[in-house]
């Protein structure tokens, strides 16, 4: 048995295709035409056929698309119908979306990708609770977020993990560290060093000591911060090196108050995604969170700052 289309997939699918324009549609719909454009992405990715092409100056109905626009004009007739039979008064895009973030996360993903979200749907409550990985799997999994903003591997086998990007964690240095000047990392006597990580409890901590066990460099020296902020102030101070992606110091970096070196030849990378119950339906709001969030890190310029490579 086929599961019922989204409704408000068909709502944008019919606004474009009834005014051949994205821009229009996003208009009439009292949406921006990002939000337009994930809405009919999604609904083509459900029925897994191209339903308006977008080469040329004009969006066309494909021959799919016109048999779908026949059935979602009449589709629509009665939901219009519906909705002034029950009189009710919401307004498209009322709704509630709570997110899980890191505090990381928080500071610098979410306020680009929330304005943007705003812009779509203005009358929208949202709520945000901060927290480690550990923290964010529990309220996935207790139903108290309805998204999930975290690293691989997610939130378990009744979660689904949508990947974002992928960042590479590398050391992170006073610019008069003696590495800067030798331009390599004096790996003989890395044990010595005092690294300044983020919480033990954390799953970074967690990656970053697999990572130095596998290479056998004891971290003997070891100061554990709750706050990125806090990690790269001790360390611009000259007090330790961090372990850090390179996204997260930009600002730093580009200013020269820190200094980015390769962790080693073998690399430590980690995945961030969003995370969802793998036995819901998400809405509207919620799959374009999730574009919005794809369409920020996956830009080229943050790739880079990602990667470190920028």
């Amino acid at each position: 048995m086929h599961k019922p289309l989204d409704s408000r997939q068909l709502a944008a699918f019919a606004a474009v295709a009834r005014r051949l324009s994205f821009t229009q549609a996003a208009k009439d719909l009292f949406l921006t035409q990002s939000a337009v454009s994930h809405a009919l992405k999604a609904l083509e990715d459900d029925v897994g056929a191209r339903l308006i092409e977008r080469s040329g100056r004009q969006p066309q109905l494909t021959p799919a698309g016109e048999k779908l626009l026949r059935r979602t004009e009449a589709i629509m007739r009665e939901m219009t119908a519906a909705r002034a039979e029950l009189d009710e008064s919401s307004e498209w895009g009322q709704a509630r979306l709570r997110v899980g973030a890191s505090t990381t996360a928080c500071q610098y993903i979410l306020p680009t990708v929330l304005r943007e979200f705003r812009e779509s749907f203005p009358n929208c409550e949202i709520v945000v609770q901060p927290g480690d990985h550990g923290r964010q799997v529990e309220l996935l999994n207790s139903g108290q977020v309805d998204l999930a903003l975290l690293l691989a591997p997610g939130a378990g086998r009744d979660t689904e993990f949508v990947p974002l990007f992928e960042d590479e964690l590398c050391f992170l240095v006073h610019p008069r560290h003696p590495w800067v000047s030798a331009g390599v990392v004096d790996r003989e006597n890395l044990g010595r060093e005092t690294f300044v990580l983020y919480n033990r409890t954390s799953h970074t901590f967690q990656l970053v000591s697999e990572y130095f066990q596998r290479e056998r460099v004891p971290l003997a020296h070891v100061i554990e911060l709750g706050s990125m902020e806090a990690i790269k102030e001790l360390v611009k101070i000259g007090l330790g090196v961090a372990v850090l992606a390179p996204w997260i110091a930009q600002s730093e970096l580009t200013s020269g108050a820190l200094v980015a070196l390769p962790l080693g030849k073998r690399k430590l990378t980690r995945t961030w995604g969003v995370a969802y119950a793998s036995d819901r339906t998400l809405s509207l709001a919620e799959q374009t969170f999730i574009g919005l969030c794809r369409s920020l890190t996956q830009d080229s310029d943050f790739a880079q700052r990602a990667t470190g490579t920028g």
